[in-house]
């Protein structure tokens, strides 16, 4: 057949796929490209070794109801083989809202875990040592808040200082473009983020500070042309606010980390997660200025793609997070989770986080993933998409530069709009059958089984209430209130908000007098 009558092809982003490709396809810099693993610029890995030195972290997040009943599906997962701890924290703790604030009825402990006080965090991670394992933590307004409530209790552990490990998502760019959980405007939450980096430098220098997310950018609609450029334009503005801060590029930068999303295009996704660390290297170096090699090796997880799966024919998603999870260890991910498969109804079963840690476990240990470094380099089709998404997402960089930068875009709505008018036209495909999804629009039955579904306590909300009160009974009011004078002091002026902070936790004050606190003094954004 003539390759003239081969209907024409595209990837979701819109980069025409040719029909077949060969050696006029390859980039002109390709030998740099092909730099071995842990060299500039890291484009076929951060790590010399990569999966031979180093498997990836089968990192599964889990988090709802009670903190008793998270720390157990902790110990569940542990015990069959997980080799790190994901925390998911309920709406109200994502928005700084104690569990008995009127705005946090019927939604405490629903997607994911209630941390109010310092006692959550010590019931949470009970008989586990946090010396020892290495915990990432969804959580961004009020990051820097849980980042201390867990290096107190690690603290009480015993730990030694600075020992603790991990990532703290504290991503807030990101909440004001495509996911929505955000409390104050966007600058002194860029505070925030930035006394974060300051704080754990000094104690904390092995726990990751932010985890700059493009997940949620490709879970609100965006290509992944869009999801590599809004990502790292983000991290741009969080490298500027931190240089104007006084701080030095290499003595944060290396605890710099990324959280990218994993689609079914295995191609188009291996691709992308290659252009984003030759893309960050590039811009570590040549306009930071960075010298430390840490600083300019791109580190990231990455999560299986939640908007994926479907509510109908749910088993179809284990294929769906199988090809996802393949994807992101074939681009060199350094950490993965694989989603239940009955996610598009309701939080995973025991059944379904089993199914998914599995999933990593036969990719680790049957498929051949590890044995070699960065399989797909040399593909005459992935490295022309490498280097078609490279160039599209620095082009897109430089439009989020005349917007005025990251934080100004996000202000004024323009990265928004441009996610959502991206979601829009992958909708109209979807209903016009042009994108295909088994079950939803093509491969349809009649009638689908009921699953097993996770059902939550209501009584879990009421718990949760009074145990609060109960502890707000049995504190020191009196410094508590002194300790929140401090915290305000801070932020009325320069100084690091995190030491106040810390203390005033320590003592017992919650989570949302913090906040509160903060959004009588800086306001809220709408």
């Amino acid at each position: 057949m003539s390759t003239l009558a081969i209907a024409e092809r595209s990837t979701e982003s819109g980069i025409p796929v040719a029909p077949v490709y060969g050696p006029a396809d390859t980039p002109p810099d390709l030998e740099e490209r092909l730099t071995p693993p842990g060299e500039f610029p890291y484009t076929r890995g951060p790590y010399a070794g990569m999966y031979r030195a180093r498997p990836w972290t089968m990192r599964q997040y889990a988090g709802f109801a009670t903190a008793e009943e998270t720390n157990e599906r902790f110990r569940y997962l542990l015990d069959r083989g997980q080799t790190g701890l994901s925390t998911a924290f309920d709406l109200p703790t994502q928005l700084g809202l104690d569990s008995d604030d009127p705005r946090s009825l019927g939604e405490v402990g629903r997607t994911g875990v209630a941390v109010d006080t310092i006692d959550d965090m010590r019931r949470l991670f009970d008989g586990i040592p946090l010396a020892e394992v290495s915990t990432s933590m969804t959580i961004n307004a009020p990051g820097s808040m849980l980042l201390l409530l867990y290096d107190l209790v690690a603290e009480e552990q015993g730990a030694a200082p600075g020992s603790i490990q991990g990532t703290i998502q504290n991503d807030i760019l990101k909440e004001y473009v495509a996911r929505g959980n955000y409390i104050f405007p966007p600058r002194p939450s860029m505070r925030l983020t930035v006394d974060t980096f300051a704080w754990c430098a000094a104690n904390a220098p092995r726990f990751n500070t932010i985890s700059i997310s493009g997940y949620h950018i490709r879970e609100a609609g965006s290509t992944a042309v869009q999801e590599v450029a809004f990502t790292l334009a983000h991290g741009i503005a969080y490298v500027e606010a931190a240089l104007a801060a006084g701080l030095s590029v290499d003595e944060f930068a290396p605890r710099l980390s990324f959280f990218f999303n994993a689609h079914n295009d295995v191609f188009q996704e291996v691709a992308k997660f290659r252009a984003a660390r030759e893309l960050w290297a590039r811009l570590m170096r040549d306009r930071f200025g960075a010298t430390n090699p840490k600083s300019m090796a791109l580190r990231f997880h990455a999560q299986t793609g939640g908007s994926t799966l479907t509510a109908q024919q749910p088993e179809n998603n284990i294929v769906r997070v199988a090809l996802q999870a393949f994807s992101a260890a074939g681009g060199g991910a350094q950490s993965i989770h694989t989603n239940g498969f009955d996610e598009a109804l309701a939080l995973p079963t025991e059944r379904s986080a089993q199914v998914a840690l599995r999933t990593q476990q036969i990719l680790q240990a049957e498929s051949g993933i590890t044995a070699t470094a960065d399989p797909f380099a040399g593909s005459y089709y992935v490295e022309a998409l490498t280097q078609e998404l490279l160039v599209r997402a620095e082009a897109l960089i430089d439009e989020v530069a005349e917007q005025g930068g990251a934080v100004a875009a996000a202000e004024n709505g323009w990265t928004k709009g441009h996610i959502e008018e991206a979601a829009y036209r992958f909708q109209l495909a979807v209903d016009a059958g042009e994108q295909v999804v088994v079950g939803v629009n093509r491969y349809v039955d009649a009638e689908d089984p009921e699953p097993e579904l996770h059902r939550l306590d209501p009584a879990v909300e009421r718990g949760q209430c009074e145990r609060l009160a109960a502890w707000r009974a049995a504190r020191d009011q009196a410094a508590c209130d002194a300790a929140l004078a401090q915290v305000h002091s801070a932020a009325r002026g320069e100084a690091n908000l995190l030491p106040p902070m810390r203390e005033a936790l320590r003592l017992g004050v919650t989570v949302g007098e913090v906040c509160e606190l903060l959004r009588r003094e800086w306001g809220t954004f709408d």
